[in-house]
């Protein structure tokens, strides 16, 4: 989902109270209500589904539906050819096609089109998995922690999901294993995915064309944005054979219509308590929301600076914004008397039927008062511990990489796996160094500020040097941006990397006091936590029942809805948007100018095609790429966004107001015969 806009965020002030205050917060889950919830593909209501809309899904549907399905870095997708082809998104690329690109050929400004498999690219560091196995496992992580507390508690949990990751894959790299926690540790899942590290770059628009309308358009609608971008999985050199692939429609759904997302939608915190939503919001979003905003601030004012500045830091300040609208939406909607009082009194509500249960409290105790004490703790320790370690080096890929090969020297690691971290970081990957230098120039003046002059660590870090003079002396000095230089490191000893390299030896010298902030924060925050949440996860399954959906984790999951516009204060938003509406709505000044391949091709569209839709489907940040089908099972669109009212979908959902944004495959079709002619892949696609 593009979440993003500052100016788009604030134009919506005025409403986001209201629309907060709308929001549903049900205390009961339930499949009868409106079109809510991302349900895993093993708890998916059928038959809810199927009384409501009158269809016939049956387990068959889902099974094809989930292996046909694709996570990608940071995104979701779909195969739609048996040979491989995956759609997704534009945004869910275009950090490929930037990665691809130099100052003499532009991907993203230009657009990217493989004429022939031999002209498909390869992503550095993409990967396309597919969810084959879903298997319970909660008795055996719970089992591993029983009596534990603080660092042994994490420490036997760990293990025990090491064990049956391990286990589950048997050493086979073509697999990648991993236990999820459902329902705030109510549940874990080990989830089986096969997995592709070829992944290449077949098709992408002119980011124009993508990203139609920019800040002022993004989280609305109407939008007219071809957000759309194909690749291709390949394994041994060649395409990967993708049996289960989505049927391709040419035509856009109407309205009314039934509508399935399957995605991996990132993160939601519907099921935090009010103790940890009132920290959230009183601490580590306005924390988060001021930095990030300056940071976008210093990369704005750098991309003024030059056409390269410009395009080296396009991505990096499109994926700032997309965070900061996110963040500024989880602050509206936790800043509304309404909307919080409405979490008060589910809570409440919750407790006061525990309360009425002795066998139930005697099983689960308070965790309601434990998790308020762990909130404490975390005020305490959460600005060291963001400084320090969650956000140490300002987002900058050379101090990443530093810190991932000082680490490795200071643990006992296999030889297998070093040779992997070896592999990975010798991969060649673009890396502006002016960039790099903003961000870790920023980050050090930010831990100044923040943790003061005075602090040990800030002390120990900057020495004598200012953040600026530093950041300049590392980035300057460095040699990590070679990639032999990186494979090489990775081998070293912590007494050769010092030596070796003046980014090592700073990373080094401050990573004990890292690694201390971090241990304090697992033991005294994460421990506490996790047994507290899976106490109130079992009240709820006592009281409600299962039929539940969990929070996002970054997992495969499965919304329904329909086609369906909304209406607020007395305004009706129509569900379609038709192709012609583009040209109408093009001014000729930026975020509003025509793309060169749009305006060229105006004579041979057809503007009566539905460019972009909206349905009721609950989704967020993740499900960006999420393939959209109907109840045949074939693919209509590619989520991308969502409209203004879901601006708080981390906390709740509103069947009413929030709305999914997709692109048309009907839309798609019609660009790629006339826009982009591409009759290799509208012939993979079976369309005529």
């Amino acid at each position: 989902m593009i979440l993003r806009s500052l100016r788009a965020a604030v134009a919506a002030t005025a409403s986001l109270a209201a629309v907060a205050g709308a929001m549903a917060v049900t205390a009961v889950p339930s499949t009868a209500l409106a079109d809510e919830g991302m349900w895993t593909f093993d708890n998916f209501p059928i038959q809810t589904v199927n009384q409501k809309y009158g269809t016939r899904l049956d387990q068959a549907w889902l099974d094809r539906l989930r292996l046909a399905s694709v996570r990608i870095q940071g995104c979701s997708a779909s195969f739609v050819s048996d040979e491989g082809l995956i759609l997704t998104n534009w945004h869910c690329v275009v950090g490929c096609a930037q990665e691809l690109s130099d100052a003499q050929k532009d991907y993203v400004k230009n657009g990217f089109t493989a004429g022939t498999r031999e002209e498909e690219v390869q992503c550095p560091g993409q990967t396309a998995e597919v969810l084959t196995e879903i298997t319970d496992v909660t008795d055996r992580v719970r089992a591993a922690g029983e009596g534990l507390e603080g660092a042994a508690f994490n420490a036997a949990r760990q293990a025990a999901v090491n064990q049956i990751q391990t286990e589950a894959c048997a050493g086979d790299t073509k697999f990648n294993c991993q236990v999820i926690s459902l329902y705030r540790g109510g549940q874990y899942s080990l989830h089986k995915f096969r997995k592709y590290d070829d992944v290449r770059l077949v098709f992408a628009p002119e980011n124009q064309a993508a990203f139609f309308g920019g800040d002022p358009d993004n989280f609305n609608f109407p939008r007219y944005a071809l957000d759309a971008g194909f690749l291709r999985a390949y394994e041994d050199g060649k395409p990967v054979e993708s049996p289960n692939f989505l049927k391709w429609s040419a035509e856009a759904p109407d309205e009314g219509d039934v509508t399935f997302v399957s995605g991996n939608p990132g993160s939601t915190s519907r099921l935090l308590t009010m103790s940890q939503l009132e920290r959230l919001r009183d601490q580590q979003l306005p924390i988060t929301l001021i930095q990030s905003s300056e940071l976008r601030g210093r990369l704005l004012e750098y991309s003024l600076t030059g056409e390269e500045a410009k395009r080296v830091s396009f991505d990096p300040i499109f994926g700032l914004e997309n965070s900061f609208k996110v963040y500024y939406g989880q602050q509206g909607a936790l800043t509304d008397p309404a909307f919080m009082a409405t979490k008060r009194e589910a809570e409440q509500e919750l407790r006061a039927r525990v309360a009425a249960d002795p066998s139930l409290v005697q099983q689960i105790g308070d965790p309601w008062a434990e998790l308020d004490r762990v909130q404490d703790t975390a005020r305490d320790l959460y600005l060291p511990y963001r400084q320090l370690e969650q956000a140490a080096g300002g987002g900058s890929q050379l101090y990443q990489m530093a810190r991932a090969v000082v680490r490795a020297s200071k643990a006992e690691m296999p030889a297998d796996r070093r040779a992997r971290l070896a592999a990975m970081l010798g991969e060649e990957t673009p890396i502006s160094t002016d960039m790099e230098e903003i961000r870790l120039r920023y980050w050090l003046s930010k831990t100044r500020e923040y943790l003061t002059v005075d602090n040990p660590q800030v002390k120990a870090m900057l020495g004598r040097e200012s953040p600026e003079a530093l950041a300049e002396r590392l980035i300057e000095g460095t040699r990590m941006t070679d990639a032999d230089f990186r494979r090489e490191a990775a081998g070293m000893t912590l007494e050769q990397l010092k030596a070796a390299d003046p980014l090592l030896a700073f990373v080094a010298a401050n990573d004990d006091a890292a690694k201390a902030i971090a241990d304090r924060w697992a033991a005294e925050v994460n421990a506490p936590t996790a047994r507290a949440a899976e106490k109130v996860a079992q009240a709820r399954f006592a009281v409600y029942g299962t039929n539940q959906y969990p929070d996002a984790t970054f997992s495969l999951r499965l919304s329904y809805g329909e086609v369906r516009g909304w209406t607020y204060r007395g305004v009706t938003v129509p569900p379609f948007t038709y192709i012609g509406g583009l040209y109408e709505r093009a001014t000729g000044s930026e975020p509003f100018n025509l793309a060169q391949a749009f305006a060229d091709a105006e004579s041979r569209v057809n503007k009566e095609v539905v460019y972009d839709f909206v349905s009721t489907n609950d989704i967020i940040g993740g499900n960006s790429g999420s393939p959209v089908v109907n109840a045949e099972g074939e693919v209509i669109g590619a989520a991308f966004d969502g409209n203004i009212h879901s601006l708080g979908g981390s906390f709740g959902y509103d069947g009413e107001l929030n709305r999914t944004v997709t692109v048309s495959t009907a839309a798609i079709t019609e660009a790629l015969r006339n826009v982009y002619p591409n009759p290799r892949i509208l012939e993979e696609l079976g369309v005529e």
